[in-house]
């Protein structure tokens, strides 16, 4: 970014220096620290159809996956017709690139997902996309093909009643993702440069091979502290830890489907942090609180666990900052608790409606998706403050990416930046 620029006083160059170290790169669905938390400051809170709003751009069909951002590049699938494409869009809003990755898929429940679910991710080299056909592809920033292979032909036939959406994560060389479907329970890392298979594994359940259980909609997720890591599947009754280098099971939370029904099916994924790893369920079933230090199998109230919650989310993913742990739930309640011990702090209806994109935590706010285009914008804490409800005139279903001062709102039919400047 800073070899566009041409500075002839030192001070300036000092200044662009310091703003480019305040910003972040939005790498894959979650951000850069794998936790829907972005630092930078300067955030805004307000936009609408004519304000605030620093470039808008249509976009070729439907899509509900996340853009990833690295420096002047956005990366976003979308369908495009009877294909899936990855898109690479300029932070000035203009289109560089566009290849057909897959074929689209039949549209989950009529709207609520469709085969440009999986949200990309790059390492500023490269970036990495899956389409619900199960082609798994990567290029370069330039638009080339590096490689690419299908998960259905490698791993099975995909039986999921609402489609495959879960999104691949990319963590060192690596990139992990879970497959979890009534055909086949498969977590597996491939080498991000080559697309080589690292290691899978057949995660085990006893959950009954009926109905929606088997049906996992989450993603992986990435538990890191220090030098330590492991990652986190959740799907099938239960929620496992596994090691990075193999995936070995290292811990196992169970009790999860309050009454063993076949009718559950987990889409929301767990929430993290350095002290505690939240997991959410679906529909009317439990939240429960765990320390990420635990090992074995984890049953309610026993050793491991520090909480557990007669609610849950069902399709956002819930976030964790400074101790507090924020939740909303599909129908726009918004649930604030004490991270450490599970007391509620406040509860919130002020928007319903219905809510996929999942919330983030920047510059000290909440920003909140409803699906008809109203995002609410809350301050962060223990008290419950909306700053502002702001509206746009599409559809959203994808989770806010921030980068460098701005806000990007992927819509069904537009990409929009919201920005100050």
């Amino acid at each position: 970014m800073i070899n566009n620029f041409r500075f002839n006083l030192p001070g300036l160059c000092v200044l662009a220096f310091t703003t480019l170290v305040y910003a972040d790169n939005w790498p894959q669905w979650r951000g850069p620290t794998f936790d829907g938390i972005c630092h930078e400051k300067n955030i805004p809170a307000e936009w609408g159809p004519d304000k605030n709003i620093v470039w808008k751009l249509d976009l070729p069909g439907v899509g509900c996956s996340t853009p990833a951002i690295w420096d002047d590049r956005i990366f976003l699938t979308s369908e495009d017709g009877s294909d899936i494409v990855l898109m690479c869009v300029s932070t000035q809003g203009k289109q560089l690139w566009k290849h057909k990755i897959g074929s689209a898929t039949r549209r989950a429940r009529g709207d609520e997902g469709c085969g440009a679910s999986a949200s990309p991710c790059t390492d500023g080299k490269h970036v990495w996309a899956f389409a619900g056909s199960g082609e798994f592809v990567c290029y370069d920033f330039d638009g080339k093909e590096v490689w690419s292979f299908n998960v259905q032909q490698r791993y099975g036939r995909f039986n999921i009643a609402y489609g495959m959406h879960s999104t691949p994560t990319l963590f060192g060389d690596h990139i992990y993702m879970q497959t979890l479907h009534t055909a086949g329970q498969w977590v597996f890392a491939v080498e991000k440069a080559t697309g080589k298979e690292v290691w899978k594994i057949n995660r085990e359940t006893d959950t009954p091979n009926n109905w929606e259980s088997p049906h996992g909609y989450a993603s992986t997720m990435l538990w890191k502290k220090g030098g330590d890591g492991y990652l986190i599947v959740h799907g099938n009754d239960y929620t496992t830890a596994h090691k990075l280098t193999d995936g070995s099971e290292i811990w196992r939370v169970g009790d999860l489907n309050p009454n063993r029904s076949g009718q559950w099916r987990f889409v929301s994924c767990p929430a993290v942090s350095d002290e505690v790893i939240v997991i959410p369920t679906c529909k009317n079933g439990p939240t429960v609180a765990i320390r990420p230090d635990v090992t074995g199998t984890i049953k309610a109230g026993g050793q491991g666990e520090i909480w557990r919650l007669k609610t849950t989310t069902d399709v956002p993913t819930p976030l964790i900052h400074d101790g507090l742990f924020y939740m909303c739930r599909a129908d726009g309640q918004f649930i604030c608790l004490d991270s450490k011990t599970g007391k509620e702090l406040y509860s919130d209806r002020g928007y319903n409606g219905r809510y996929r994109g999942s919330p983030i935590w920047a510059d000290g706010k909440i920003y909140l998706t409803a699906r008809d285009g109203t995002f609410r914008v809350l301050q962060a804490g223990a008290k419950f403050k909306e700053l502002a409800k702001n509206k746009l005139p599409d559809e959203f279903a994808a989770t806010p990416a921030i980068s460098n001062g701005r806000i990007y709102l992927r819509g069904f039919k537009t990409l929009y930046a919201v920005g100050t400047k």
